[in-house]
């Protein structure tokens, strides 16, 4: 990323037929594990598509390890809530991974009422020789057992399995936006419109309320919670972010109830820009701790910002992802696109940041040399080594040839989740119902 931040090569991309994709196909989550080497889907019709990074081969150094499926399995269901005559969707709105303990992998997925963990583990054995079975499995008759045999494992094809372990229902009102598994790894928290619940992973019966912002008269409701995450380190301190573009910084040691903030985040509004998408713009649709826990990046609809911990009154970096939009606001409240909610995230060692826009268009920041390139995730350059060029918007005046014109842009195709390997150059955005992953240019 140092020299080039723009030549990055197309390691390879999981593209699902066009003509076949459905509503269910888009994906709606991407994330990879704490070493890298499994990423998780999550889709709208509920499935979760898990990846490995194949091992390097001896004769082939200069090739990295590919991701290939792993493991496929449906994580939710669509359901009805009969008393509120409710539908409730099956999408995957989240995947957190757990730290792997031992061989098995674990996860929470959620939609917007249900968490679930799941155990994703490796079988290449079978018991064979039952005393009371058969080898189908049905049970044999007790009068033709003669002798005591001894089961014994047998070889098998291997097999990878994914097990629901814990269900961790009906504790929200309101739509799930984020889950955070906490440091301690012992409790986790979901987060919706108006509450914050924390959550023990042995205990699926019960939660603890940490935030509640519901008024007691709805009608006086002025903001709803858009994301909240766990500090990297610290298990007591957590941030959540509202819709008026505010973050709190909160402290579970002070009170149970985290009702009041240890930290209030707020950058006060350039009267000049005021204008009636003011309030639309402003709201944040995702915060996320920079991996040494000094930093907290939020993301709204025109802008990234870095806010540095021991400074509330204004971000101490502001990155402008697509400003050719702001004349655009009009349109994009009609099309509904202007609240599409975008996320963003840090590379392993916190000094580049990407975040989606539309058109297939991917953003990165460099935060060292304050260099950005745009980048497009599409069909087109996704031929596996390809180099992806960076990209120009015009905006009015003359056109160069290798630019785009902002009214030439397509919005139907937006990058809304992306992810960045913990540790190497590695990073995987989601474009509508195609997975593509790209690695940076290997000499």
């Amino acid at each position: 990323m140092e020299e080039d931040i723009d030549t990055r090569k197309i390691n390879n991309s999981f593209l699902r037929d066009h003509s076949y994709a459905t509503e269910a196909d888009i994906i709606s989550t991407v994330e990879f594990n704490h070493t890298g080497e499994l990423l998780a889907t999550g889709d709208k019709g509920g499935r979760v598509v898990i990846f490995q990074r194949e091992q390097e081969s001896k004769n082939q150094s200069h090739r990295r390890g590919e991701y290939n499926v792993y493991s496929t399995f449906q994580s939710h269901e669509p359901e009805f809530d009969y008393l509120k005559s409710l539908e409730i969707e099956e999408k995957i709105n989240k995947i957190r991974w757990l730290p792997q303990q031992n061989a098995a992998y674990f996860l929470l997925s959620t939609n917007d009422k249900t968490v679930k963990l799941w155990k994703v583990s490796e079988r290449d054995k079978r018991p064979e020789g039952y005393n009371l079975k058969d080898e189908d499995g049905r049970l044999r008759d007790p009068s033709m057992i003669t002798m005591l045999r001894v089961p014994v494992l047998r070889p098998m094809d291997l097999m990878v399995e994914a097990t629901p372990r814990r269900v961790f229902a009906n504790a929200h009102t309101y739509h799930i936006n984020s889950i955070s598994v906490n440091s301690d790894y012992e409790t986790y928290m979901s987060a919706d419109d108006l509450r914050i619940n924390l959550w023990n992973f042995e205990i699926i019966n019960q939660s603890f309320n940490i935030v509640d912002i519901k008024p007691a008269n709805m009608e006086e409701l002025t903001e709803v919670i858009t994301a909240a995450e766990f500090h990297p380190h610290h298990c007591n301190t957590f941030v959540y972010s509202s819709s008026k573009g505010t973050i709190r910084l909160c402290d579970m040691r002070a009170s149970a109830l985290c009702d009041r903030h240890s930290k209030f985040f707020e950058e006060p509004e350039d009267p000049s820009n005021r204008s009636f998408f003011s309030e639309i713009i402003s709201s944040i649709s995702d915060v996320k701790f920079s991996h040494s826990g000094r930093y907290i990046m939020t993301r709204d609809y025109l802008t990234v910002k870095v806010w540095d911990l021991n400074m509330e009154n204004r971000p101490i970096e502001t990155y402008q992802v697509h400003d050719y939009l702001r004349s655009k606001l009009c349109s994009l409240y009609e099309n509904d696109c202007i609240f599409d909610k975008f996320e963003c995230v840090w590379n392993g060692s916190d000094s580049v940041i990407m975040t989606g826009s539309y058109n297939n268009f991917f953003r990165m920041f460099d935060r060292n040399t304050k260099r950005d390139v745009t980048l497009e995730a599409s069909r087109e350059n996704s031929k596996p080594r390809a180099i992806l060029k960076p990209r120009k918007v015009c905006v009015g005046g003359k056109r160069r040839k290798d630019e785009i014109s902002v009214d030439s842009l397509d919005f139907s195709k937006k990058i809304l989740h992306t992810a960045w390997h913990p540790s190497e150059n590695i990073i995987a955005v989601a474009a509508t119902n195609n997975l593509y992953i790209f690695q940076d240019k290997v000499n």
